[in-house]
């Protein structure tokens, strides 16, 4: 019986030919074997520059609430090249995910008097856990997202400590919705020098609608955590949801600014596919990225 073969549209990058099968992979990375000379090679758009695209897409579309198979198969056909398995596209947004947190505590933000805080409930590998998140009304730069299996006062001063390490600045007052845990937070987190208010209601004059509206967007982007099994797994999501919202999502209700401008934060990257980059070709200093965006 005959070998199968399966022949691969793409060119040999030593003698042009087209007799081209798949010869399994390095890492994550597909290699390829040519028929007429032998040669092995990475397909051409799996170049460093070229694999930081497909990578910086992934990212993009997992945060922006696509499920991996979707993504496998939009980078498949958008760089016309095999789909990327499932664990390359997790370990992507895993490295990327984590690396860009890192960077980002280099960069904390500038904050206007008023500070914005909520609880959610999201479900993680079947368990209920509270999503607390606490956001600058001025610029709407969300500070801290924290993850935490109970809604008790050490999760709100936790979240509340969180939020004090990523600001370079702090508030005159912190809204809230009243949960009890707020107030003795608060107070511990800041040594009684910020006001806690609490929300009358959403059609009351001093409400909490901001932070509503921002729960409001993790809901929409609820459905990715079903694919999360642990507490570590759903607090990097949140730490790479924040960040997209952030750094790369220009807001309307900031003449089109990120938080991340609004705020002062010009960290070396604007977008995910920067952080996939070699090093040369990244945004390594703050003036390289204040003139990529314009400034």
């Amino acid at each position: 019986m005959a070998e199968f073969t399966q022949t691969i549209s793409v060119r040999c990058p030593r003698c042009g030919g087209r007799e081209v099968i798949k010869r399994g992979m390095h890492g994550d990375k597909q290699t390829f074997g040519c028929n007429q000379c032998s040669r092995r090679f990475f397909r051409s758009d799996e170049t460093l520059d070229g694999r930081a695209k497909q990578i910086g897409a992934a990212v993009n579309m997992y945060y922006d609430g696509l499920s991996y198979k979707r993504i496998a198969e939009n980078i498949a056909e958008m760089f016309d090249r095999p789909e990327p398995s499932k664990r390359s596209i997790y370990e992507w947004v895993r490295r990327y995910t984590d690396k860009a947190t890192k960077t980002m505590r280099e960069y904390p933000a500038h904050t206007g008097n008023e500070w914005v805080a909520d609880e959610m409930t999201l479900d993680v590998g079947g368990r209920k856990y509270w999503n607390w998140n606490v956001m600058d009304s001025r610029t709407r730069y969300i500070l801290a997202s924290y993850l935490s299996p109970k809604r008790d006062e050490t999760a709100a001063f936790e979240v509340m400590r969180r939020a004090k390490l990523n600001s370079a600045t702090i508030p005159k007052r912190i809204k809230t919705d009243g949960l009890p845990s707020y107030a003795p937070a608060i107070d511990h987190a800041f040594g009684g020098e910020v006001k806690h208010i609490v929300s009358e209601g959403l059609h009351a004059e001093l409400n909490n609608n901001m932070s509503e509206r921002l729960q409001g967007s993790f809901r929409e982007r609820s459905k990715v955590m079903r694919g999360l099994q642990s507490r570590e797994s759903g607090q990097r999501f949140l730490d790479g949801w924040v960040l997209n919202f952030n750094v790369f999502r220009p807001h309307e209700g900031l003449k089109g600014k990120t938080p991340a401008e609004a705020a002062l934060v010009f960290p070396p990257f604007n977008e995910w596919e920067d952080l996939a980059r070699p090093k040369a070709r990244a945004f390594t200093a703050r003036g390289d990225f204040r003139r990529r965006r314009g400034f």
